[in-house]
């Protein structure tokens, strides 16, 4: 195997062996051959005329990437189902668009690729074999370079995937968006396109990540209503069974608190569940009790200790320890072999967490973690309701500088640094966060400024939306022409695919000077490395003592 789409890839060069995730070998070929197939399809779709579109097959496309993400889906007879479809799609789709173009008298185009055409038949072991030969390391283009931003396009689409998924689960689409996941898709099968032409691509998917955050925050904000500061209790109610959810999914999560009101079970979240608790329409079940545990790495220490069923609704499942196997459920794309899988909803209805409720009765309350409480609640609106007090405190001087530590969590020690980067910041200045890495420093008594908390928690890693919109916002009050030329400094944490999208949007929107950490990516060539670095100031990590002083003085 070869996979190197993760930060936390071995000696940063690529997992060869068995991934740090937890993927195996024959995992990994799984879903390199789903990858290559759809890629296959949206080679195809980007040959359909006008009226030939077919949504279901393109949203079919996000949800099958999505299932690719690190930590997502470690079952193979799910990525093999899914490939087998994308193959049926993909064919059904080719006999389309050849008789629409037929009657419309249009020639024919330059001939489709090979995983336009390939044979689609083959079980589960041959989908593997065929997978082996269409890893990162099997299918090198010449040029390095090319083949570092194909593999940069691919992963900021996959989380470009996500984000579409999640939104659509809220009703909430963008055909546009759609489209980009096929167009980028089929660019890199295209070997006539160099590296200017893949550049240009990776901007525009950057573009649309800002577009994908937007949407999914409209979904959020519209059903659950805008997240407010709130108190998060981190202990536990005493006496009684608890669930445990964990993941993205605010839907699934209000589905389960309405299926399991006045049951005398209590709700907990963990991980990038934690910002749910600042919603309206979620903080109003009473039965939502806190948030349990950490960051996604150290489930298996708290899955272990809570006791009864735990949900996951999205990315960041970890292989189960025998300990809790019997009680985790996955949900959506996540799977995990011979765990137990909760159902899609059917149109217009609810998913049946029935299994979970009835075994959440006949458990034992979770055994208390830590007590205290920790304060979410400051994506965009929250913190704009409050403007007039932070401009005026910018322009007085109180708050020298702000500095965005977004991102993700992981386990390398490493990311201790992170931590020692929110010790180090002076008083006077702003932590703004979202997604996981905050889990390295939320907890931490930072003090307060201005009658703000120093550390304002937007949310979950799509959240990252809030704090471009604060940005734009506080640029636009103090007539700045471009927000770098605001005391902002960008510290950003990266893991996975999601993070890749996030950090393609802030180059897209012209962010310079972004510190990327523990780790650059493993699959950026030097040259395309150097290009980062040269046009947008991108740099690595270094010691905290010394980055905390650079970026005091906006370097």
């Amino acid at each position: 195997m070869f996979c190197y789409q993760c930060q936390e890839t071995t000696k940063n060069s690529g997992c060869v062996i068995r991934g740090i995730c937890g993927k195996d070998e024959r995992l990994a070929a799984l879903q390199d051959y789903l990858l290559y197939a759809l890629k296959g399809l949206a080679a195809v779709g980007m040959r359909a005329p006008a009226g030939v579109e077919d949504q279901a097959t393109d949203l079919f496309v996000a949800q099958a990437l999505f299932a690719t993400l690190t930590n997502v889906n470690f079952d193979p007879e799910r990525i093999y189902a899914l490939t087998r479809e994308a193959f049926a799609r993909r064919d059904a789709l080719r006999a389309r668009v050849h008789a629409a173009r037929h009657a419309a008298g249009l020639s024919c185009p330059s001939p489709l690729p090979e995983a336009g055409h390939c044979p689609a038949d083959g079980d589960i072991e041959a989908y593997a074999t065929l997978g082996a030969a269409r890893a990162p390391n099997a299918t090198t283009h010449p040029d390095a370079d090319v083949q570092s931003l194909r593999e940069l396009l691919v992963y900021g689409i996959k989380g470009l995937a996500a984000y579409c998924d999640h939104a659509y689960v809220l009703d909430h689409s963008s055909p546009d968006l759609l489209a980009f996941l096929k167009e980028g898709l089929a660019a890199t099968l295209d070997d006539s396109l160099g590296v200017s032409d893949l550049v240009a691509l990776a901007m525009r998917c950057g573009a649309h990540g800002v577009s994908a955050m937007a949407l999914l925050d409209a979904a959020n904000t519209g059903r659950f209503g805008h997240p407010e500061p709130t108190q998060v209790s981190l202990g536990v109610r005493p006496g009684a069974p608890g669930i445990l959810v964990s993941g993205h999914d605010l839907l699934d999560l209000y589905e389960l608190l309405a299926q399991t009101a006045g049951k005398g079970i209590l709700v907990y979240t963990h991980g990038e569940m934690l910002p749910a608790h600042a919603y309206p329409a979620l903080k109003a079940f009473p039965h939502l009790a806190g948030n349990y545990g950490g960051a996604w790495w150290e489930q298996q220490r708290d899955f272990a200790a809570f006791n009864g069923p735990i949900l996951m609704t999205t990315n960041c499942i970890q292989t189960p320890r025998e300990s809790y196997r019997d009680r985790i459920f996955t949900t959506g794309m996540v799977g995990y072999e011979g765990v137990g899988h909760i159902g899609d909803r059917a149109p217009g209805g609810q998913k049946d967490f029935s299994p979970l409720i009835e075994l959440a009765i006949a458990c034992q309350p979770p055994l208390e973690l830590e007590t205290g409480s920790v304060l979410v609640g400051f994506a965009r609106k929250a913190v704009l309701d409050n403007a007039e007090a932070v401009l005026a405190a910018v322009q007085s001087g109180a708050i020298k500088r702000f500095v965005v530590m977004a991102g993700c969590d992981g386990r390398q020690k490493e990311r201790a640094y992170f931590t020692e980067v929110a010790q180090a910041l002076p008083q006077d200045t702003i932590i703004l966060t979202a997604g996981c890495a905050k889990y390295r420093y939320n907890k931490l008594d930072l003090g307060t400024l201005g009658g703000l908390p120093r550390v304002l928690d937007a949310g979950q890693c799509n959240d990252s939306y809030s704090l471009v919109a604060v940005a734009q916002a506080l640029a636009d009050a103090v007539g700045a022409e471009h927000i770098n030329d605001l005391p902002i400094s960008y510290d950003i944490a990266w893991y996975e695919q999601k993070a890749v999208l996030v950090l393609l949007s802030l180059l897209h929107l012209g962010v310079k000077g972004i510190r990327l950490g523990p780790t650059l990516p493993a699959f950026l060539s030097p040259n395309v490395a150097a290009f980062l670095v040269q046009n947008f100031d991108l740099k690595g990590i270094g010691s905290a003592e010394e980055d905390v002083a650079a970026m005091l003085v906006g370097a």
